[in-house]
């Protein structure tokens, strides 16, 4: 079934703050809508909206037909305890939903139909629909095939026992595109889906999206997925409150934006320049009628009549001029000046230089259950600029850590280098994760600093009151993030570590990540699987892990 989804004025926001409104869109079979703004410009909201999970302030949707199965795939950063792979994927995939809709319609029809009610049987035929139309009826058939392809090899007994809390952050992510893959909506809703996904997985995501029948609409940071996948760029812009709709694919919206702006700031700027010239003419007109007065008062006698009458005359003509300037500049059509979007200022505090070798590791072996990394021999010599990449599982977070001395050599060594000041974001952004209040937990890491100036520092990262006192643990992927990058400003570094930094981060944070590490001068040792970003940021060597080993690419 193919489903198209209409907007009609539709405003969105939480409380009494509205983030969007007057939002007309149309997602028609064969399009696919990224929609881009700031955090907090109301991404999210949209999806929820959009899904019927939440109601719109204002506005309507329709959808047609009213009973198309409409997928909604939110960004889950906690995982369910005791939830087994098997109900994830059936959550995800609304088949769990679907096979309750129709056991409740099947118990319905051993019972008499209430009057005025619907007719059991008709409520059971369209249920049966619905669970058909999800894919529940074979999912238990397709789940092992499609993880086995991803490289989780698990049977059908095995999805029924394994636990999502048990898995690696790498396994999850496979888990979760398999529950994308497998999904049958006629309408997608994608909150993020790239994240924690290794090139493999975005290359399977990719394809999923261009290969989609029905309408998508997705939120996203990752550019190059964007510019491989969107029809269309819905801009949510914070600092203007406004929405605009971009067609022609993501670099088309780059390139249209710019013009745009550039457009509305000459525009404001033709503006300002005419009012500041009527208003120094009005200006000037006043003064010199100002001045006419004075000097007929003063120099003309009593009995000179004729001449006191003319320069009354030429007053009053100044004054009428002045009038007039006034009345062109009450006339002029107001242009708001355009406002800027909060920006990330970010620079990476620099620590002295660390030893000439900051890190070396000999025939190191690190073993964790059932993985292996190793043997490993390698050398991180001062100002090395490292980029890591390899498949999810394969041992890049490992390797970091044996590196930094967090995780000890079974066989082999690892040392560090002389004073060697380490500035890390790691994956889980684990330095943010317990009840001590945000400002506590920041200060905690930057012994001598001031509670004012935490306040200040974390100001600058758009982390303001409302953030400040909250837990830590309390606080979006996305916050704790910029936390983790408002230390690195605060502190001095010589040896930066940063494990998948763009997850959770919006496109101008990124922006200012990448400005900010071409400046820095230390040592580098940077993992993503953000394509853009491995593009753009300067490095010397590229290390490839996969199966446990490294290897120099």
């Amino acid at each position: 079934m193919t489903a198209t989804l209409v907007t009609h004025g539709l405003a969105g926001g939480y409380g009494h703050r509205t983030l969007f409104d007057g939002l007309d869109l149309t997602v028609a079979p064969g399009d696919v809508i990224g929609v881009v703004g700031a955090n907090g410009a109301g991404k999210s909201t949209l999806l929820r909206l959009l899904a019927g999970v939440e109601a719109p302030q204002e506005g309507a949707l329709t959808l047609s037909p009213s009973d198309a199965f409409v997928g909604w795939l939110p960004q889950e950063h906690e995982r369910v305890p005791g939830e087994t792979v098997a109900a994830y994927v059936a959550r995800r995939t609304g088949c769990a939903r679907a096979t309750a809709a129709m056991d409740a319609a099947a118990t319905a029809l051993e019972h008499e139909a209430p009057r005025g009610g619907p007719d059991p049987a008709d409520v059971y035929a369209a249920a049966l629909d619905r669970w058909l139309a999800s894919g529940a009826a074979d999912l238990e058939e397709r789940l092992p095939v499609v993880l086995a392809d991803l490289g989780l090899p698990c049977g059908p007994r095995e999805v029924q026992q394994i636990t999502m809390t048990s898995l690696s952050g790498g396994q999850a992510a496979r888990v979760g595109l398999a529950a994308l893959l497998l999904s049958r909506f006629d309408l997608v809703l994608l909150d993020e889906p790239t994240n924690d996904l290794d090139l493999d997985g975005l290359a399977r995501l990719e394809t999923f999206v261009q290969g989609l029948r029905g309408g998508a609409v997705l939120v996203s940071h990752d550019r190059e997925f964007l510019a491989r996948c969107v029809t269309e760029v819905l801009e949510l812009d914070l600092a203007q409150h406004s929405h605009r709709l971009f067609g022609g694919g993501y670099e088309a919206y780059l390139e249209e934006r710019a013009t745009v702006r550039r457009h509305a700031r000459e525009h404001y700027e033709q503006f300002a320049q005419k009012k500041e010239d009527l208003v120094s003419r009005a200006r000037t007109q006043r003064e010199w009628s100002s001045q006419g007065v004075r000097n007929a008062m003063r120099t003309s006698p009593d009995n000179d009549k004729v001449r006191r009458r003319a320069q009354s005359e030429s007053s009053e003509k100044q004054a009428r001029k002045v009038r007039q300037m006034e009345s062109r500049i009450a006339q002029l059509e107001e242009v708001e000046e355009p406002r800027k979007e909060w920006q990330l200022q970010f620079t990476i505090g620099a620590a002295p230089r660390s030893s000439s070798v900051v890190a070396t590791l000999s025939g190191a072996i690190v073993s964790q259950g059932d993985f292996t990394l190793g043997p490993v021999s390698l050398e991180v010599g001062a100002g090395e600029r490292i980029g890591i990449t390899g498949p999810n599982g394969a041992g890049k977070s490992t390797l970091l850590r044996l590196l930094l001395g967090e995780t000890p050599a079974d066989e082999g060594s690892a040392s560090l280098g002389a004073s060697v000041r380490i500035g890390e974001i790691d994956q889980a952004r684990s330095l943010f994760t317990g009840a001590a209040p945000l400002a506590d937990a920041v200060q905690a890491q930057l012994p001598g600093t001031i509670p004012a100036d935490v306040r200040t520092l974390l100001a600058k990262f758009g982390l303001r009151a409302d953030h400040v006192g909250r837990s830590a643990a309390e606080l979006s992927p996305g916050e704790r993030t910029r936390a983790a990058l408002a230390l690195l400003q605060g502190r001095g570094v010589n040896l930066l570590v940063l494990d998948e930094p763009t997850n959770h981060l919006d496109l101008p944070a990124i922006e200012q990540l990448e400005q900010a590490l071409e400046s820095y001068r230390g040592t580098l040792l940077l993992v993503t699987h953000d394509r853009r970003m491995l593009e753009t940021v300067r490095t010397d060597r590229r290390w490839q892990v996969e199966g446990g080993q490294v290897s120099e690419r």
